[in-house]
């Protein structure tokens, strides 16, 4: 492999140069001494796990953050301005960035969502005409036939995707930044994206794009750069990188090492999936989960793992297959039904779907069985104090009181309180989604410990996250889940991180 420094273009050929750039925030360095460069018409991966520093290098690119030391340079010049100056700067050097979070309002037309908050005027009158026809124009340059005059609303999620792209090429951009473009699309709509960026790059338009999928990345890519712990750690040729060696480069030698379990898992099938079908992510998923097991369900962005958990659950129809719990058929598949069977679910949205922000921390605790704290059918302050204290001594959970408003609470005591839950509705089988999602390390040691505690007491526990390096530290088996079927297993304590890395993206 060349290493980033043997491989850099000429400073002429550089349309964007980042030198030694720096950056620090409260006990975090987010990026540290980083030289970047693309070139006009290059289509640039950047690759990294979470936290590696891929979004602050594109931020220091987009002039949302200033470097504390170093330097950025867009088409030779120096982004020089702080705050709302900066940025504006770098957009008009011809820096564009489509965020994973797509930023369209659903109830208004393509041609209005292309030139939000830029509508061409003549003394003060929007020209619709002159939008209608740029509009087509824009689109058509990515191969989008639509009609400028149809909802967003109407879109599928590909089009939607190529209608953020095309926003992003108006004005004659030099550099877009693709964070994601791809997660959330089904493999026939990814290629129409990917057919975009290469149009864009046919263009003379230099693209950074953010993705894990090595697939795509071979096919659109000339270059990845690898970034770990906020550093760029090399620079290589898509097409001669070995997929075992980026793996490598992105996790680090220093990863965590697989814990030794203790395996609670016994003889007991407490569930069992077969043929699921959940379009478009999910076409054949079928496994078995024992009592007192952690399984974890490991996977990339958009492979389907959510869509998993919830079609289980009951929220979300699947097209097909059966779903036996403790031997027996489920055949009223539904979020009341699977409670009523012993099933509980967290939800990858804490904040959004798991927790209701201006209630106590009994209220979300009690939720889903209220009537074991009522008096003559009224709900008893005492007996909702006692039963929620209980449960906040049991998971360590830091709260002053046990009305304390949950949303004034850490994310990893918010995130306790989710999953005891379920602990105090006496659920056998946890669906847990990203539980560790957004909490600092000491709370995810602890969540970790609070789930192998449940375990070794006979509950079982699918376990899914897309941090690749949790997974054997909690996990008795994992499962990779990879266009559309789980394809392979590995079991504790033969659960390798970079050989579980290199199975999520083989396929891809």
């Amino acid at each position: 492999m060349t290493s980033a420094s043997q491989n850099k273009r000429p400073e002429a050929t550089a349309l964007v140069s980042m030198t030694g750039c720096t950056r620090r925030y409260p006990g975090v360095l987010a990026l540290d001494n980083a030289d970047f460069e693309v070139a006009p018409g290059e289509v640039r991966a950047l690759l990294g796990k979470n936290g590696a520093g891929k979004s602050t290098l594109i931020r220091m690119l987009t002039g949302a953050e200033v470097p504390d030391s170093g330097t950025v340079l867009i088409d030779g010049e120096e982004l020089t301005h702080v705050g709302s100056a900066r940025a504006q700067q770098a957009f008009s050097h011809g820096v564009r960035v489509v965020y994973q979070e797509l930023s369209l309002v659903p109830g208004m037309s393509l041609a209005e969502n292309l030139f939000l908050g830029r509508w061409p005027r003549k003394g003060g009158v929007i020209r619709h005409r002159a939008m209608i026809a740029e509009a087509k124009e824009a689109m058509h340059r990515l191969g989008l036939d639509l009609s400028p005059d149809s909802l967003v609303s109407a879109l599928s999620p590909a089009e939607r995707q190529l209608l953020e792209i095309a926003r992003a090429l108006l004005g004659n951009p030099k550099l877009v930044i693709l964070d994601e473009p791809t997660s959330s699309l089904a493999a026939a709509e990814a290629e129409k994206v990917m057919a975009a960026v290469t149009r864009v790059a046919a263009e003379g338009i230099a693209v950074i794009y953010v993705s894990h999928r090595m697939n795509e990345i071979r096919q659109i890519a000339h270059s990845a750069t690898i970034m770990r712990d906020g550093r760029i750690i090399d620079t290589v040729d898509v097409q001669n990188a070995d997929t075992r060696e980026i793996v490598r480069l992105m996790l680090g030698s220093e990863g965590a090492e697989a814990a030794v379990l203790e395996d609670a898992s016994q003889p007991e099938t407490v569930l069992e999936v077969r043929d699921l079908a959940v379009a478009p992510k999910l076409s054949s998923v079928s496994f078995s989960l024992m009592k007192g097991e952690v399984l974890g369900i490991a996977g990339l962005l958009g492979s389907g793992r959510t869509e998993l958990l919830q079609a289980i659950m009951g929220v979300r129809r699947g097209e097909a297959g059966e779903i036996y719990a403790n031997g027996k058929p489920v055949t009223s598949l539904g979020y009341k039904q699977m409670i009523k069977l012993g099933f509980g679910y967290t939800p990858e949205s804490r904040k959004e779907e798991g927790i209701v922000p201006l209630l106590g921390v009994d209220e979300n605790t009690l939720s889903t069985r209220f009537e074991g704290v009522t008096v003559n059918g009224v709900l008893s302050a005492r007996r909702m104090a006692e039963a929620t204290r209980e449960i906040i001594d049991r998971l360590h959970i830091k709260t002053a009181r046990t009305d304390t408003p949950i949303g004034t609470l850490s994310g990893g005591n918010q995130q306790k309180v989710v999953i005891g839950r379920w602990v105090y509705a006496g659920s056998r089988i946890l669906l847990l989604d990203e539980p560790t999602r957004g909490v600092d390390i000491e709370a995810k040691a602890q969540i970790y410990s609070i789930i192998r505690e449940l375990a070794a007491e006979g509950r079982s526990i699918v376990f899914v996250s897309s941090e690749i390096e949790e997974l054997p530290l909690v996990c008795d088996r994992v499962l990779v889940l990879r266009d559309g079927a789980l394809r392979e297993e590995f079991r504790s304590p033969n659960i390798d991180q970079d050989t579980l890395m290199a199975a999520c993206i083989s396929g891809h």
